[in-house]
């Protein structure tokens, strides 16, 4: 029965965590606010990037004018999560 109860308790224990992690990632931008400060600051500041607030479209736009046209060195798929985490925190709802 101890054996049990610690396999439940550890079980629970992980599923819970993972629980915990995902919230906190969706409340702070995770991987899209790493992403996003990694690569777009590299040619302007974090302010200077999101002091106007765009809808999804606008931001998807710009962040593939800066991927295609100004040679950001972002792939297809950090654009999309950066356009994700755009939308999701500095976009005109």
């Amino acid at each position: 029965m101890k054996v049990f109860s610690f396999c439940f308790c550890a079980a629970l224990f992980l599923v819970l965590s993972g629980v915990f992690a995902y919230g906190a990632e969706g409340t702070t931008g995770g991987d899209g606010k790493a992403l996003f400060e990694q690569k777009c600051n590299v040619c302007h500041s974090k302010d200077r990037a999101t002091k106007k607030l765009k809808t999804a479209n606008e931001w998807k736009n710009t962040v593939m004018r800066m991927k295609n046209a100004n040679g950001a060195g972002i792939t297809d798929s950090d654009a999309k999560i950066i356009i994700d985490y755009l939308a999701k925190n500095y976009s005109l709802r």
